[in-house]
Formats: C-alpha cells, structure tokens, sequence
C-alpha cells in the first residue's frame, strides 16, 4: 500500500482570487502577471493584476511627494482669495448689460469712490448674468455714490434700483472661519475614530496619511488657480473628504480578503496580493468617480452657466477638485504607503523573503 505525503501550507493555495473553486487548487507563480500580454482595456476590466501600481510604488511616491510640494508652496507663498463671508466687506451686484464690461465697472467705481474694487467678476450667463463688485467695507453715502456713477455710466441699460449691495462685518467672517475649523477638526477626528477601529495599525496610517494628502491637495488646487474660498466650498471639501475615505475602505477591505491567507501560502507576496486587490478594485474606483463628477458637471453647466447661481459653482468646484484628487490617493498613495508599512513588520518581510526564495529554486 502506498502512502501519500500530506500537503503542506506552501502547496496550498487559500482564498486566491484567481483560482476557481471548481478547478484545482494548483497556481502559477507568474498568474499575477499572466494578463500583461492583454490589451489595456482587457486587462483593466480583468483584474487580475497586470498593472503593477505597487511594483513601482517609489515612482508614485516621488510623485504624490511633487504634486504635495507644489501644493505647500502654493498656499505659504500666494496664499488665498477668501471670499467677502470669511474677509467682511460690501458686495455690489448689478445686471451684466452691454455696454458693461468687467473693465468699465472698475473705472467707474474706482472714479466714484477713489478707491479701486478689489475684485469685479461676472457670474451666470445669458440675461441672468450678473457683475459682482467686492470692495471693502463702505458706510450708506459711499454705496450710494457707487449706485448712482454706476447707474449714469451705464444709462439707460441699468437704473439705480438695479444695483443692489450687501454688507458682512469682519467679526461674522471670524465666526464663520472658527466654526469651519471646529468642523473640520471634528471631522477628522470621527474619520480617525472609524479608520482606527475598522483597519489595524498599518491601514490606519496609510489611510490617515491618504486623507491629509487630500484635504492639502485640494486646498493647494484653489491656492494656485485663485479659486475663492466660501462658505460652500469648505461644505464641499467635507463632502469630498467622506468620499475619500469611503474610496480607500473599499480598496482596504479588497486587500483584507486578499491578505487573510497570505501566510499560509508561499506563491504569492503580501505585496503582490494588494496589488491584486487594487487591480480588482480598479474599475470600481473608475465607475464611482465617474458616476460623481457627471452630477457634479450637470451642476455647473445648469446651475452655474444657464442659472447663474455663484453659490453652487464654489460647491461644485470643490467636489470636482476632491473627487479626482481622493480617486489618486486611494490607489496610487494609501495603497502603496500601505505595504511599505506592513513590509517593516518581521513577519511579513520573512514570508516575502521565503516566497522569493522558491521562486528562485523553481527557477534553477
């Protein structure tokens, strides 16, 4: 009678996404690479791992690290353009005929008053188009002559009763710039509170480090494109931080179940299976952006373009910046941050070490 050697955990193969349960449990060491001779779309919709984003994490490094640089750089040395709700001061609003253009309002304001505005833009278009002055704060005779040079340089296309202004004091900017703050502060810490009870240490850092990266990207993006900065915008950057992290839990579960057996196993990396698990979430990560920003676009062109509603263009700006911005950082920073981290625990690096070392053996 014959006797059989019982397997051992390196000939097994548990939990391995790529073989069928119907079939044996028999793996190839290159299956994670198998598909690189497909097309890219091919392989995008596969999954099966031949876009190698963890391989070459140092290269993503070096970029989140520029894109993170330029970023900093940008709000130390140009700063921001605050909106009149965070600064206080007095908007003026008239309706956009001809012959007005951005220019003659200036003169004609700076002439009024002998103070240049600090900022004249239009906003909507079609008849609901506007021009918004900001200047800062003007007490009843200085609005008062603003309206009537305005309405005698422009007559008859605007009367005085078209211009309109409001007024919003420093200390209300204060208040609200302190209550943006305790948002996001309370935010952040509810995020950590989740993240930290949810993913063990590792994933929680990578997922912290993906978050930040995101919050200071974005507020880089509205620094270096003079963006304003309102009340909607910092509402928006919430929002886009909760997608964010929703992003990067999808792709952290993935690599849970790809990782729960990967010590029992000597085919495949803990690096190599993340790097499947980004694979298989790829397409995933490409619907769901795509599926936010269409909203997001229809918001700018009917709301914002046909309607001229300023408010919803500061939202709208805000959550295309954040959703493009979240989508690259749950692939291309937290998941690589994630295995540098796990590859400087013992146990991880002697299974990678050991897997190597078979690989080598077979090849010989």
């Amino acid at each position: 009678m014959t006797h059989q050697q019982p397997s051992s955990p390196a000939d097994h193969v548990p939990d391995d996404p790529t073989v069928d349960d119907a079939a044996p449990t028999v793996a190839s060491d290159e299956s994670f690479v198998a598909d690189k001779e497909r097309g890219f779309f091919s392989r995008l919709y596969s999954g099966t791992g031949a876009f190698d984003i963890i391989g070459k994490r140092r290269n993503w490094y070096a970029v989140s690290a520029l894109i993170l640089l330029i970023c900093i750089l940008s709000m130390i040395f140009r700063g921001f353009t605050l909106g009149i709700d965070f600064e206080g001061g007095t908007q003026i609003s008239l309706p956009n005929k001809a012959p007005m253009t951005t220019s003659s309002v200036d003169e004609v304001v700076t002439e009024a008053l002998d103070i240049a505005p600090q900022q004249v833009q239009t906003a909507g278009s079609g008849p609901s188009s506007t021009i918004q002055i900001r200047m800062e704060h003007l007490d009843q005779q200085q609005t008062a002559r603003v309206s009537e040079g305005l309405a005698e340089a422009f007559a008859p296309a605007i009367t005085v009763n078209d211009v309109s202004s409001s007024d919003v004091s420093s200390t209300w900017g204060n208040e609200i710039t302190r209550k943006m703050v305790i948002a996001l502060v309370v935010f952040l810490v509810v995020v950590f509170i989740y993240i930290t009870i949810r993913f063990d240490r590792e994933m929680s850092i990578a997922a912290m480090a993906s978050l930040f990266f995101d919050l200071v990207v974005t507020a880089g993006v509205y620094s270096l494109v003079g963006f304003e900065v309102t009340p909607a915008m910092v509402i928006g950057l919430l929002t886009i931080l909760g997608f964010s992290v929703y992003d990067t839990v999808v792709v952290f579960d993935k690599v849970e179940e790809n990782t729960r057996g990967v010590f029992a196993t000597r085919r495949r990396t803990y690096a190599e299976q993340t790097n499947l698990a980004v694979n298989q979430t790829f397409m995933r990560s490409i619907n769901t952006t795509i599926i936010s920003v269409l909203p997001i676009i229809a918001l700018m062109v009917i709301a914002v373009w046909l309607l001229g509603v300023g408010t919803l263009k500061d939202l709208a700006l805000v959550q295309l910046v954040g959703v493009v911005v979240g989508t690259y950082s749950s692939i291309y920073l937290a998941s690589p941050l994630l295995v540098t981290l796990k590859e400087r625990r013992k146990d991880v690096a002697e299974h990678t070490r050991k897997v190597l070392a078979r690989r080598e053996r077979s090849a010989a």
